[in-house]
């Protein structure tokens, strides 16, 4: 269906079908005087109306308050609204021609207030807009659920949660939680305590909604995401009522974001059973999540949908960069080369007509980062804005950073996360303490993970690595200050886990230290007969890996029950000698899995890949892909 397009107007059919007093005069003219003077200004309101909806310019606006004026309607609220409404959507200045309009209304109702506090608002003039509130309140003009809509929107834009409290008391002061005031307002109120972290308070208001809305289901969900508060995200998603392409998406995307790329496919496969048609933001959510596990059966089928719902990569700049993002990684998993993700990139440019985009540059920069080209990342970040006319996002400075630490730059990576434009978000500073992790600075680590518990309060997985970087150097006293914060918090450890994918596409799921697979004994024994042909070799366990002060015995059995160890000997016990080895792991390696891999390439024969949520590795012939071993 085509999209009705509003026509322009010129002066003189203003002045025709609005102001022809004659004809209306002549109409209502068996009407009595009174009720044909209301009825006349009805009708001159409604033209207009009519007039102000097709205005696109600041002289047929001026024509039009002229015409105002002279139908005696410079009193009328309703007309008025109207007119400020059409002059905040030009991005005309409030101080100036919209205040005098105001100022003149003898007695402006709350629409009229509203209209002005609301364009105060968009002009990101928020405490004019909060001053001008309070002079409402002082005329004793009652406030309409769409004042607070605009007023929370004003605290949102200051990331003041002191006067969204106020703001919450007075709205229920007015109305109580069972009026229309939250009813209306309460997806703004919502947003306002989601922008300002207070994501408890958001949810409070979401549960005494008599109706829930899906849009702010959809932003609580994003939220609990972001915070690695998956469990509550999924409870939230099976209250609502009503599930939509777009919650259904956020679902997908939330798993994947979170590196929980199963559940994030088999969420799609739900989602598809109930009839809900995915869009090009699902698909790319679901491309992300293939990506992840690497799973080339799968990716295919997902790009196939694309194709035939009309989302290919040469008619949709979405999936084509998500499909450039899981053909790099894909790529590189399948031949461990980077320079390869490079050529890929080079020929979208060069074959298509996709131009790259934000997400794009992510995707390069990550290759970047995995094979450590510090130079080439640099040249390309530089060029995002030079050339692509990209201007680089926290998830590009992200980036950067992870590139810089993670090839010894720490120092590096420290400046670019303090110098950056925009406040630091919490992915820059987990990529910095990812690589302290990798480099044992445990000086730096700290820094970075004094801004993560203060960005993600509620987030394990930043104590625990730093926990870790703590134990390897031997500060004993600070990894226990650590995990008492972690007890205080009632943070749970999240179990590591790891997948292979088995034959026709099957994903096989392995935790760490579970003991109930059915073949457990042989993997068992495959691993121990692995491990003592390795030691053959002059392999040693790296202890100093482990972040417990317990025996050396009992680090021995907790490096052998790490979960992509399981799932190598499962898949030892399971396929030909040929086959190479796939491992897709929720958190990051450890230190000793990386020489246990190495080792077991080497007297194997086999190439093994291993993805974590962190970095991609490739162990062909005793050596790792990333240079560190």
């Amino acid at each position: 269906m085509r999209t009705p397009v509003t026509p322009r107007l010129s002066s003189d059919t203003i002045r025709k079908i609005c102001f022809e007093e004659n004809s209306v005069s002549s109409k209502y003219s068996a009407i009595s005087p009174s009720t044909e003077s209301l009825q006349l200004q009805k009708l001159l309101e409604s033209r207009i109306i009519s007039c102000l909806d097709s205005c696109t310019q600041f002289n047929h606006l001026k024509e039009i308050h002229a015409h105002i004026y002279r139908s005696n309607l410079e009193q009328s609220s309703y007309v008025l609204t109207k007119f400020i409404r059409i002059l905040t959507k030009l991005n005309f200045p409030m101080n100036g021609y919209p205040r005098t309009i105001f100022k003149q209304v003898h007695y402006p109702n709350s629409f009229l207030w509203t209209a002005l506090i609301r364009g105060y608002v968009l002009n990101d003039l928020s405490n004019e807009a909060i001053s001008l509130y309070g002079c409402m309140r002082k005329h004793g003009v009652r406030p309409t659920p769409f004042t607070f809509c605009a007023l929370f929107k004003a605290g949102t834009q200051m990331g003041d949660l002191g006067f969204g409290f106020q703001l919450h008391g007075h709205m229920f002061k007015i109305g109580g939680f069972v009026s229309e005031m939250f009813l209306h307002a309460g997806n703004t109120l919502i947003d306002l305590y989601v922008k300002c972290g207070v994501v408890r308070s958001a949810r409070k208001v979401f549960d005494e909604m008599l109706v829930r809305d899906v849009v702010s289901g959809t932003s609580l969900i994003v939220t609990y995401a972001k915070c690695g508060e998956m469990e509550s995200a999924i409870e939230l998603f099976d209250e609502l009522d009503v599930k939509d392409a777009v919650v259904w998406t956020a679902m997908i995307s939330s798993y994947a974001q979170n590196a929980r790329p199963k559940e994030a496919l088999e969420m799609f496969e739900k989602m598809q059973s109930c009839g809900i048609k995915a869009d090009e933001f699902t698909l790319a959510s679901v491309i992300s999540a293939c990506a992840q596990l690497g799973t080339a059966e799968y990716s295919m089928c997902i790009m196939d949908i694309a194709e035939r719902s009309g989302h290919g990569p040469d008619k949709n700049v979405v999936i084509g960069s998500a499909l450039v993002d899981i053909s790099m990684i894909l790529g590189f998993a399948l031949h461990g080369h980077a320079a390869e993700a490079m050529q890929l990139f080079y020929e979208m440019e060069r074959t298509t007509n996709i131009r790259p985009n934000k997400v794009t540059m992510i995707g390069v920069l990550t290759a970047c980062s995995h094979a450590g080209m510090v130079e080439e990342g640099r040249r390309f970040f530089r060029s995002m804005e030079e050339i692509y006319g990209i201007t680089p996002a926290g998830d590009h400075y992200t980036c950067m950073v992870d590139l810089l630490g993670r090839s010894g730059h720490l120092e590096e990576a420290l400046e670019v996360a303090k110098s950056m434009p925009l406040d630091p978000q919490g992915s820059v500073w987990g990529a910095l303490l990812g690589a302290c992790s990798i480099h044992n600075n445990p000086d730096i680590a700290e820094v970075a993970a004094s801004h993560l518990f203060e960005l993600e309060p509620d987030s394990i997985g930043n104590h625990i690595l730093l926990a870790n970087i703590l134990a390897s150097a031997g500060r004993w006293d600070s990894v226990s200050r650590v995990r008492k914060l972690m007890r205080k918090k009632g943070l749970k450890k999240i179990p590591a886990c790891s997948w292979v994918e088995g034959k026709k596409g099957s994903i096989h799921e392995f935790f760490a230290g579970d003991l109930t697979h059915p073949r457990f004994s042989e993997i068992k024994q495959v691993l121990e007969d692995l491990l003592n042909r390795l030691k053959l070799h002059g392999y040693q366990p790296n202890l100093g890996s482990v972040s417990y002060d317990v025996s050396s015995d009992d680090k021995r059995q907790i490096l052998m029950s790490h979960s992509e160890k399981i799932a190598l000997g499962f898949v030892l016990l399971t396929t030909e000698p040929s086959h190479a080895i796939r491992i897709m792991k929720n958190l990051r390696i450890c230190e000793d899995c990386h020489i246990f891999m190495c080792g077991a390439s080497k007297i194997t024969g086999r190439e093994i890949f291993v993805r974590d949520n962190m970095r991609f590795h490739h162990f062909r012939d005793g050596t790792c892909s990333c240079g560190n071993f």
